[in-house]
């Protein structure tokens, strides 16, 4: 792809107000996003294949049902921070199946220490730490699917 289509489809994105773009040119694709805070633009090239973990198929619906109720309970005391997840997507704790986890209760992480990934649409996003601290609990388990907003880690 060329850099000048690039730099204009950021500027696009921009001036759009648009959160993300991903378009595809023969064996070349390309994903533009912009952060929540809209500070800053990412741009990706991937013309590469990502295995997929292999999740449990027979992942029952009804377990989403607990973590909508614990959503509304996970009001952060003062001394802590709720990581919420960015994106719609389906949530992994490690970088493959019977790998060892990202992060474990108890673990210390520090500011972009990577969490999880979550898969939106066959992409694999690392969600990384936004604040340093003690992870305190951990409210999503793998292969469940996330929503925008829905609180996923506690760091004190």
């Amino acid at each position: 792809m060329d850099i000048r289509k690039i730099k204009k489809l950021i500027e696009l994105l921009e001036e759009s107000g648009i959160a993300e773009i991903e378009i595809k040119e023969g064996e070349e694709a390309l994903r533009i996003s912009r952060m929540p805070t809209g500070g800053i633009a990412a741009a990706q090239l991937a013309p590469m294949q990502i295995p997929l973990p292999a999740a449990p198929l027979a992942a029952p619906i009804a377990a989403a049902a607990p973590q909508a109720a614990a959503a509304p309970a996970a009001k952060a005391k003062p001394n802590e921070h709720v990581i919420t997840a960015p994106m719609v997507g389906t949530f992994y704790g490690a970088p493959s199946p019977g790998a060892k986890p990202f992060i474990e209760i108890g673990d210390e992480i520090k500011v972009g220490t990577v969490l999880c990934i979550i898969e939106a649409m066959k992409m694999m996003n690392q969600i990384e730490s936004d604040k340093a601290g003690r992870v305190t609990s951990i409210m999503a388990r793998n292969g469940d699917p996330v929503e925008f907003g829905q609180p996923l880690f506690v760091v004190e």
